[in-house]
């Protein structure tokens, strides 16, 4: 066991893949509207979909999490990391005297915290999954037990509506793109997460929003904010409850069958390294529109 996993990042970043909705097979599909059901989001995030390229691997994986991600353990889980993520002492200036002065009404702002409200709520699942993901791989067992208690009936996400609207970088003109590639260089990582992308529909706000948060991003106070999200979401993991049994030699068994374990683990040591930071720039951003 390993409950002191540290925070990695692959050195070469690996190439991924993601199969995304539309493409999706009729079996692979069906997962991906079970994992959007059971985790109340609009979207699959691009962890979910890159995992998905690996079959075997993606289909034990949310196996093992089918009955526990609609469980109430699992909603306590993800509020604790939420929480976790939100409670860091970045203390975000407010952006909202700017985005008035734009032009920005009102209406617009709540669409911007709405949208926010989603990935707020949404990432978290995707990186309680991908933190057990690698911990199985890596060799530990997760789980304190089989039981859980009776499914969430009751709507906890977001209220729902229609489908994200993306801005793709070949949606964008030169200024946005600038900032795409400015946002990658300064993160590290060579794609763009779809909260980014789903953001920048404002491109007027997202430059603001970006210009505010690019500053503190690796500075002492950031990086232990991500580091307490991080080890926050380890301890989470190996203390859920695993109802369907999900083991390390059967998820490794799996992983095996696609590409070899240790392929598929480079992508999911990725995504675990990544989704911590992305809590907490969602968080910054969330706090950056806060009315004072």
């Amino acid at each position: 066991m390993n409950p002191n996993m540290p925070r990695l990042k692959p050195n070469p970043i690996p190439e991924i893949a993601p199969v995304p909705e539309h493409l999706a097979e009729p079996a692979l599909k069906k997962i991906y509207e079970e994992t959007k059901a059971a985790l109340q989001v609009p979207w699959m995030g691009v962890v979910a979909m890159s995992f998905a390229r690996y079959p075997r691997f993606y289909a034990t994986l949310w196996g093992g999490f089918r009955e526990l991600s609609a469980s109430a353990e699992f909603l306590a889980a993800c509020c604790e990391l939420r929480q976790e993520a939100e409670a860091s002492s970045l203390s975000a200036p407010s952006i909202l005297q700017k985005l008035h002065d734009l032009g920005y009404t009102e209406p617009e702002i709540a669409e911007i915290r709405a949208l926010i409200e989603i990935f707020s709520h949404g990432n978290m699942p995707y990186l309680l999954i991908a933190t057990a993901a690698r911990l199985l791989l890596e060799g530990n067992e997760i789980g304190t037990s089989r039981s859980i208690s009776k499914p969430v009936q009751s709507r906890h996400g977001p209220a729902a509506g229609g489908k994200l609207v993306l801005m793709e970088p070949h949606h964008a003109e030169r200024q946005l793109q600038a900032l795409y590639e400015d946002l990658k260089s300064t993160l590290g990582l060579p794609f763009l997460n779809t909260d980014y992308r789903a953001l920048a529909r404002w491109p007027s706000y997202f430059d603001v929003a970006w210009r505010s948060l690019k500053p503190i991003i690796g500075s002492p106070a950031y990086d232990e904010a991500v580091e307490r999200v991080h080890k926050k979401v380890v301890a989470l993991v190996l203390a859920m409850p695993n109802p369907a049994g999900l083991t390390s030699a059967g998820l490794v068994a799996a992983a095996d069958q696609d590409i070899g374990a240790e392929s598929v683990l480079g992508v999911v040591r990725l995504f675990q390294w990544l989704l911590p930071g992305l809590v907490v720039n969602v968080a910054y951003m969330r706090e950056q529109t806060l009315v004072p």
